[in-house]
């Protein structure tokens, strides 16, 4: 549209030139009077201007409608290419806004678990708070990992030594002896260790810690540890690893006592990875009363086959008499097939008097081998 502003600016300004020369003419044809000859000279001129007017302006009308033309092409390509492109912008903003309520489902479902899971650290906090309730989840937590671990008819919850005390769990190992595991644990005076703020409350803790875990290794070792009757050791169960943890890297001293008064302290994975032994040490000593049981029924089955070989010998002895039975049996009738053809080869003359002396003859017994 701005390149043809000029171009329109050019012709209206050759048409008022027109105009402008139409009248000066038409006012010296009125002055001149009857001299007529420059007058028509300048008409002519007029008429051959306003003729290549009237072609410029065609010529321009046509430079506009072509104008006209690649200007609606070029505003048609580029109204198309700016629908294709907000069409993708729009179709790319729509993908992405999809993604980002995907994402913000899948940040809401997290947010929900993370609200679940602060409920249930809640609700472990205050479980592990009250004596009793931590007590019920440390044998709670002991108790899954034997009943994962080993048969039925390996452990026992609750059993009553002979000494009428009832240990947490007992272990029965290949000799019958069962092996006591405690899953009591003094968590407060650790607790207050964790939470101490100062170094004099650190050093209060960590002597109540010490105080606490020594003397309930010692009660464990004088209730459950019954010489001949239970095994030489039993465990402490800790329910925590990180309580462990921390007991082996500050109070390595309070583990070691445990150790010599021949009480192991065992955290959750320590305790699967005994329950682990303890099975293997069960499944041996099964092998090998089952290797005792097929030597015996080996020994078993060679006699009954030393049996059963003095048998066919004896067969064997029976068969080879009657083999030779029968041989002899076969010589006898081949003896008496042989006699029967001498019989039978005889030749008789075919006159009377010979039958008749042969018939006559008295019938003598024929002696052996004849």
């Amino acid at each position: 549209m701005t390149d043809s502003l000029p171009i329109l600016a050019v012709g209206l300004a050759a048409c008022a030139a027109a105009i402008v020369v139409g009248v000066v003419l038409w006012r010296m044809r009125r002055a001149a009077g009857p001299d007529t000859t420059v007058l028509d000279g300048l008409i002519r001129a007029q008429t051959d201007t306003a003729a290549r007017l009237e072609a410029m302006i065609r010529m321009l009308g046509d430079r506009q409608s072509q104008l006209q033309h690649a200007v609606n092409e070029r505003l048609d390509s580029v109204s198309h290419r700016l629908g294709d492109s907000i069409q993708k912008t729009t179709q790319h903003t729509t993908e992405n806004l999809q993604k980002l309520h995907e994402r913000l489902a899948v940040i809401d479902t997290a947010q929900k678990n993370i609200s679940e899971l602060a409920t249930q650290v809640t609700s472990l906090h205050g479980v592990l708070a009250n004596k009793q309730s931590r007590g019920a989840f440390g044998q709670g937590r002991m108790e899954i990992i034997i009943r994962d671990g080993l048969p039925k008819d390996c452990y026992e919850f609750q059993y009553t030594l002979s000494n009428r005390l009832r240990p947490d769990c007992a272990i029965f190992l290949p000799d019958k002896r069962p092996l006591v595991v405690d899953s009591k644990f003094p968590l407060e005076a650790v607790t207050a260790y964790r939470d101490a703020k100062s170094e004099d409350e650190r050093k209060l803790a960590a002597a109540r810690v010490r105080q606490d875990v020594i003397k309930h290794v010692g009660d464990i070792a004088q209730k459950y540890l019954i010489p001949g009757e239970t095994q030489d050791m039993a465990f402490m169960f800790v329910p925590s690893e990180s309580v462990y943890a921390e007991l082996h890297e500050d109070f390595d001293d309070v583990v070691q006592k445990a150790f010599r008064a021949k009480i192991v302290i065992v955290s959750p994975s320590l305790l699967m990875l005994a329950i682990q032994l303890v099975r293997q040490s069960q499944r041996d000593a099964r092998m090998r009363e089952a290797a005792d049981q097929i030597r015996d029924e080996v020994g078993r089955l060679m006699k009954d086959v030393g049996l059963l070989g003095d048998r066919v010998r004896k067969l064997q002895t029976h068969f080879n008499q009657s083999t030779e039975d029968i041989r002899q049996s076969i010589i006898s009738i081949e003896k008496i097939e042989g006699r029967g053809e001498r019989i039978a080869q005889v030749e008789f003359n075919g006159d009377a008097e010979v039958a008749s002396n042969v018939v006559a003859a008295p019938m003598r017994k024929l002696e052996a081998g004849e």
